[in-house]
């Protein structure tokens, strides 16, 4: 590999801003000095002006491969990622064939290996049945088990409770979870087909995918975890009370518990469905003004530990149907980190403390190897923005196959300029350029 210089960035890493040069070799970075340095390099990269901050980590992505290609791929939705600056995935295991064995799983480890410029990992998937396949999965290169505790595709609602006290007793990684009480959701569907027919409104979403559904489910896995002192991970936390559940009182690396909020979640509120209808319909529902101010609030007071995407692209005609038809999810991925990037504008948080809920505490929370931080000996995994150019997105500069995003028409304050994995610039001038720089992920377990 060549080695890149990268001279007069603002660097922000490890709660701290400032100008230095950045010397990356064999994909690793080998200096970082605020005097300059001054060594030959194979290519040299003037980031006077620019903010470089490390490619962020996202821990939930749907990225529909295999079985729901007329979607999103891995290709297609990795080359997104790192036009959004995001160089580290985790992607989930509700495909077709699900990923609930260990054969499955490696599977999608050899696609991603041959087309993704992102780094990669992928969670094995949970059912009722699979406790053996949870067992042997190896620690160090897959990132965790999932458990659908509310609705998902095929078998993988895991609704027993026999599983789920083995899946929290046995797992030798991570459990991460979607949380919401099945019962109680299909009995608010119910009610709301008996008053409205075929024709729900999607302003009742969050009112079908209730906040009272989630926090029972969230509490039921919280208890689970502390009985069996399991590593738990809560998934796109949603609900101003849900929040109370978790500590801010001990270092992130000391948690047993740990949480998530999404893009969409802190961005919309229940008012937006009048204008989005279903393109912003997605599990947990987006709910009240009062939950959005309150997952910033618990995300700011360390309550909360990372932002992520929960990326889940559906094709517009999909979208295009009535409330029982229409699938949940959206396509973020590509605007994550510039939707963060206007609450830095906005004063709402600072660089750094963005930096570390999008980079850092992925990699804690997850034990990546030598990831989410500007250090020496590290990855190159990095991301230049420019603070003080604008980006509207438009159905042309979109890199999602579904060819659409909720953030269209809205233009953000900053931009990404180059995204870098591995070393290899992957991402420059709006165009993503056909490498495969994306390495397998490893944990320091």
């Amino acid at each position: 590999m060549a080695k890149l210089l990268i001279k007069g960035a603002t660097v922000v890493s490890s709660g701290k801003s400032i100008v230095a040069d950045v010397l990356c070799n064999n994909g690793v970075i080998e200096r970082i000095e605020p005097q300059g340095i001054d060594q030959h390099a194979d290519e040299t990269i003037d980031a006077r002006g620019l903010h470089l901050l490390p490619g962020v980590i996202d821990d939930q992505v749907h990225f529909r491969e295999p079985g729901f290609t007329h979607k999103a791929n891995i290709a297609t939705e990795s080359r997104a990622a790192v036009a959004g600056g995001v160089t580290t995935f985790m992607e989930m295991p509700n495909t077709n064939p699900q990923a609930t064995t260990i054969e499955e799983l490696e599977k999608k480890y050899v696609i991603a290996e041959n087309c993704s410029p992102a780094n990669y990992s992928f969670f094995l998937g949970a059912t009722n049945d699979n406790i053996e396949e949870v067992k042997k999965a190896d620690i160090h290169n897959i990132c965790g088990v999932k458990i659908f505790m509310g609705s998902s595709t095929g078998n993988m609602l895991v609704d027993k409770e026999e599983a789920l006290e083995k899946i929290f007793k046995h797992s030798p990684m991570l459990i991460a979870t979607h949380c919401e009480d099945e019962e109680m959701v299909r009995a608010n569907l119910q009610a709301a087909k008996e008053r409205y027919g075929e024709q729900v409104p999607f302003e009742q979403h969050p009112i079908i995918r209730s906040r009272e559904a989630c926090i029972k489910s969230s509490k039921m896995a919280i208890e689970l975890a502390e009985k069996h002192n399991s590593r738990l991970h809560i998934l796109h936390i949603s609900t101003e009370e849900e929040t109370s559940l978790f500590r801010n009182d001990i270092p992130l690396e000391e948690k047993r518990i740990t949480s998530e909020v999404c893009v969409h979640h802190l961005w919309f509120t229940n008012n937006d469905y009048k204008k989005w209808g279903s393109k912003i319909k997605c599990n947990p529902a987006i709910k009240m003004q009062s939950d959005k101010d309150a997952l910033l609030k618990a995300l700011l007071d360390n309550r909360l530990d990372i932002i992520a995407t929960d990326h889940a692209p559906h094709t517009l005609e999909e979208k295009h149907q009535t409330y029982f038809k229409a699938p949940s999810g959206l396509p973020l991925i590509q605007h994550t980190l510039l939707a963060m990037l206007d609450f830095v504008s906005q004063q709402k948080l600072s660089i750094e403390f963005m930096v570390e809920k999008m980079c850092h505490t992925p990699a804690i929370c997850f034990q990546i190897e030598k990831r989410g931080y500007i250090k020496e000996g590290y990855y190159a995994d990095l991301v230049l923005v420019d603070l003080n150019k604008s980006h509207e997105v438009t159905s042309k500069n979109l890199q999602y196959k579904c060819g659409w995003s909720p953030f269209e028409g809205h233009k953000f304050q900053s931009s990404v300029v180059r995204t870098i994995v591995n070393g290899e610039t992957v991402f420059e001038n709006d165009i993503v350029y056909n490498k495969t720089a994306g390495k397998r992920l490893s944990f320091l377990r």
